[in-house]
């Protein structure tokens, strides 16, 4: 007698009207010999047997997902292996079923490992998936234009598609996606003006375009979008003064435009956000005329990025009211003195570089904090000896640039209290230390200690670094084997070999 594999729970195994079945089990199958089977059960068994159980999920679906990896031209880690015709598609990895329809569609790569991406297009024959309310596609390679299988989901409420090459214009037609809760193109490709239509969505609870090439300026209809919680269009090429039209937005947490080319004052009814806004990142565009007043106002924020703008002026004294403050930029602006005295429980991150300060020591609750990993001070008026500098945390440092300054001594105590260090820039200083003797962790890329008053030989531990300058010091002696140009190098009393002349 032919044998036929069936799922058969352990129960049944164990009833009393089949207490001497013989079975053989093959991973979760269990083999049954037909021979020993009553005539009810042989032939609910056979009907089983010619009638094989189709895939739990719909065949649309089916029909929709397999269309879509086969639109996938690079698959190099066999992320849709699962993906096979007749097994059941809310098995497949990255989708999610309710009913048997599959609900939400999730695959995502890792930056870091680029073979986890996944190459191709978007294939239309999605929108056979009638029940999808959410597609996350983030960290892969996918392009092609604005993928308009979108207004063929009638249930579709958020959609993820980040750091992909999607390409091509933003399609005035995407205010027809009038039941989307959050939209996120995310660091694509896209080009042109961001529709005028958006401001249709009104169930939008985050909207984040940016990173993509998009020009023009802000919509003002984006103000009809009254429930969002993240406005996110910064690392674009936008231009034009910033809308005045933050009073309808009584939920925004998140609000980033840097990185683009806007013109003109801070807004003043950014005012209105001060009760739970927590990143404000306006960095990286042309502004003008003071930091407002009402910034301090802001006691929910956690982080505040103006940094690379046109800002003049005094930092205003109510910054004081920042208890919050974990990440504060202020670099490359036109500010001046005085620096009010913060009283934040713990900095992560300060960025004051190159306005015109003159802060003369670094700030006490700077020195105080527990929990600080990147301290950027670089043209800060700061005259003190570094040995005698004692922050309360140096361990978990990862960047720390003290460049341009009027600092003397040796950088020995703050280095060798540090295991993470990324990157030391500290040029154009007084320092004066025995450079073979400086601690290089394994972790630490970048050290430009260019224009002091080094002295000694060019260890080899820096050979693993990716950018070096130690010019114009007083070094001597051979140069171990680098990778670096003779930049790195000039100026110095009398260091030789490659790349500098030869050693005598």
């Amino acid at each position: 007698m032919s044998l036929c594999p069936i799922k058969i729970s352990l129960p049944l195994l164990h009833s009393p009207n089949f207490p001497f079945l013989p079975y053989l089990a093959v991973s979760e199958t269990i083999i049954l010999s037909m021979k020993n089977l009553p005539f009810l059960f042989l032939a609910i068994l056979t009907f089983r047997c010619m009638n094989p159980v189709s895939a739990a999920c719909h065949v649309d679906d089916e029909a929709g997902l397999l269309a879509f990896k086969s639109a996938i031209t690079a698959d190099p880690s066999n992320k849709l292996s699962s993906w096979i015709k007749g097994t059941d598609c809310c098995t497949w990895a990255g989708t999610n079923c309710l009913n048997n329809r599959v609900t939400s569609l999730s695959l995502s790569g890792q930056p870091d490992k680029p073979t986890t991406y996944l190459s191709g297009k978007i294939s239309p024959s999605l929108s056979k998936l009638k029940f999808l309310n959410g597609v996350y596609l983030e960290n892969l390679n996918l392009s092609g234009p604005f993928p308009d299988l979108l207004f063929g989901l009638p249930d579709l409420k958020y959609v993820y598609i980040e750091h992909n090459k999607l390409s091509g214009r933003i399609p005035n037609t995407i205010g027809n996606l009038t039941q989307l809760e959050a939209l996120s193109f995310y660091y694509n490709r896209f080009t042109g003006p961001i529709p005028s239509s958006i401001s249709k969505l009104t169930r939008l609870t985050q909207l984040n375009l940016g990173g993509n090439i998009l020009t023009g300026s802000i919509p003002s209809g984006i103000q009809n979008l009254k429930n969002l919680t993240l406005f996110n269009l910064q690392q674009n090429g936008l231009s034009g003064p910033i809308p005045d039209f933050f009073t309808s937005f009584p939920e925004l947490r998140v609000l980033s435009l840097s990185g683009n080319y806007f013109t003109g004052k801070i807004p003043a009814s950014i005012s209105a956000l001060a009760p739970k806004l927590a990143y404000l990142e306006l960095g990286h565009n042309a502004l003008t005329g003071q930091i407002p007043d009402f910034l301090g106002n802001f006691k929910a924020l956690d982080t505040l990025n103006l940094s690379s703008n046109k800002l003049s002026g005094v930092v205003p004294e109510k910054f004081a009211n920042l208890t919050k403050i974990f990440n504060l930029d202020l670099s490359r602006n036109y500010l001046t003195d005085p620096f009010p005295e913060l009283s934040v429980r713990g900095i992560e991150s300060l960025d004051l570089s190159y306005n015109s300060f003159h802060l003369k020591q670094i700030p006490k609750w700077v020195t105080s904090s527990p929990i600080i990993y990147s301290l950027k001070l670089a043209k800060c008026g700061i005259k003190l000896k570094l040995d005698d500098w004692k922050p309360a945390e140096t361990y978990f440092y990862d960047y720390i640039d003290l460049s341009e300054n009027e600092i003397s001594g040796s950088p020995f105590v703050l280095l060798n209290r540090t295991d993470f260090l990324v990157g030391f820039w500290a040029s154009g200083n007084k320092l004066k230390f025995d450079l073979e003797k400086l601690r290089i962790v394994k972790t630490l890329k970048y050290l430009d200690l260019s224009r002091n008053l080094v002295f000694g030989k060019v260890p080899s531990g820096v050979s693993g670094l990716e950018r070096l300058n130690v010019s114009h010091n007083h070094l001597c002696g051979p140069l171990p084997a680098t990778k670096f140009g003779a930049s790195a190098f000039l100026g110095n009393d009398c260091l030789c070999g490659a790349p500098l002349a030869p050693c005598k």
